[in-house]
């Protein structure tokens, strides 16, 4: 029933467009009650055979009211072929081991990683078992939509949960403000709404105590927020009076935060001052679109809008940038997002960084050496290819012993893609529908319960996990 009901609610974001097109806030409701009520009939058994018809008389019934014909069939391979595929694939490659060994009473080989990936130990077997033995494919399903937020009336660049919170939500929009949304207890709501910048906000950061928030923006500036009271605690402007495409904490260091303009111009801003430090800058090429620390904050790269990333080594005590690497990874296509993980899965260490290139493509480096050096390990088709469209991506949270590991991105075909890295052939697990327009960004809280996804009309969908019985 969950897959059909992605199939309707896709068919209805597809049309969702000319529904009312001068009343977008319509559109949304329109969209909002449409999951409600589905979530409500799945809950029914109902005939496969009604459902195959409903479906296709509603899509010739759309067609003829609005003029336009989508392909129904690849609405509905979006949904059950990506997952049903990839599930029996998976299936089929744990009933029998890799190695000739088969999974139950037979001899497991010791723990070792090969140059191909990852390969399964004791320690993962028992860990699918504590997880009620499911597959990747299985964890990373969905039953539908927790809630959608419509507060904004431009694009939302970014969505973030709180640090270690199940249930605070932020975005920033291209409408100039910023909003703080609670998810749970329901109903959900929007606590504050952050209003003060006088360009759209390109980005932003939750500190990790999360008491404060960092914003940037187009209008050439940086603002500090208080969470708690929504209000603004300090401004500041940057050197150049450039617009500020993107601004990232510094991990260890709270205080400390690097912000990237369009004139190629990396800085390191005192958060506690309100101050550029000296030493802590750097030009490179294009303009500054992402950037992120590994997890020890002694490095540092930054993706510019001619397609290169550039490493940083970083002075913690002084805040000083030296320049280490610069590798070209598609000539003259935007890097829009860049993800750090150090341990892809707890099986090896395998340092990583997932990487949004406007070249239609999602790629995974492993980072070779301790100056940033970039190796490229998978490659996986994605519609991204418009420059201005600033498409984002995410490793999901939770390390876990499972075979695989999991990578979400949003694109411009308006889905949700979910990729296992580690899965040689079809590593699409999962793709979620409901957007009607590319989708800028996705983010999981802490304990993968709930993902938030943003599009470029200013919606926002908080998905939720399906559950299962064990």
């Amino acid at each position: 029933m969950t897959a059909v009901w992605q199939q309707v609610l896709a068919l209805d974001a597809r049309y969702n467009n000319y529904r009312a097109p001068n009343n977008p806030n319509f559109r949304t409701q329109y969209i909002r009650r449409r999951s409600q009520l589905l979530r409500e009939n799945a809950k029914e058994e109902r005939n496969p055979f009604i459902r195959k018809q409903y479906m296709r008389l509603r899509c010739q019934l759309l067609a003829q009211r609005y003029g336009v014909t989508v392909d129904q069939t690849s609405i509905r391979s979006r949904s059950l072929g990506a997952r049903s595929s990839s599930r029996a694939t998976l299936e089929k490659s744990e009933s029998l081991d890799g190695r000739g060994e088969g999974r139950k009473g037979q001899h497991k080989l010791p723990d070792h990683v090969t140059e191909e990936g990852l390969v399964p130990t004791y320690a993962a077997e028992a860990s699918k078992a504590m997880v009620g033995g499911t597959s990747i494919s299985e964890n990373y399903a969905f039953a539908g939509v927790h809630h959608i937020f419509d507060q904004h009336h431009d694009a939302v660049t970014a969505v973030k949960f709180a640090n270690n919170d199940k249930s605070l939500l932020a975005c920033s929009s291209l409408d100039g403000n910023l909003s703080i949304c609670q998810l749970t207890p329901p109903p959900a709501t929007v606590v504050y709404l952050l209003k003060g910048h006088t360009d759209g906000v390109t980005g932003f950061e939750w500190s990790v105590s999360n008491d404060l928030l960092v914003s940037c923006s187009l209008d050439g500036t940086v603002r500090l927020w208080d969470a708690a009271s929504g209000s603004c605690v300090r401004i500041v402007r940057d050197p150049l009076g450039a617009p500020v495409h993107s601004c990232t904490f510094q991990p260890l260091n709270n205080n400390m935060m690097v912000t990237g303009n369009s004139r190629g111009l990396v800085q390191v801003l005192n958060i506690s001052t309100g101050i550029y430090l000296k030493g802590g800058s750097s030009k490179i090429t294009g303009q500054v679109y992402s950037l992120v620390f590994e997890s020890s904050g002694r490095l540092l790269w930054v993706g510019d809008g001619v397609g290169y990333i550039v490493s940083y080594l970083f002075d913690l005590p002084t805040g000083r940038l030296t320049k280490a690497k610069r590798i070209l990874v598609a000539e003259n296509s935007p890097i829009t997002c860049l993800s750090a993980r150090t341990w892809v899965s707890r099986e090896a260490r395998d340092p990583s960084l997932l990487v949004n290139c406007a070249a239609g493509v999602l790629l995974l480096f492993s980072i070779t050496r301790s100056d940033g050096n970039l190796l490229l390990k998978r490659k996986f088709p994605l519609k991204h290819r418009s420059h201005h469209l600033k498409i984002r991506s995410s490793f999901c949270p939770i390390i876990s012993f499972r075979q695989g590991a999991c990578v979400v991105t949003g694109s411009e075909d308006m889905c949700v893609y979910f990729f296992d890295v580690e899965r040689e052939r079809k590593p699409c697990l999962n793709k979620l529908q409901g957007h009607s327009a590319p989708v800028l960004d996705v983010c999981f809280n802490y304990d993968e319960s709930l993902l938030a996804s943003s599009d470029a009309e200013g919606m926002v969908i908080v998905w939720k996990r399906e559950k299962r019985q064990f």
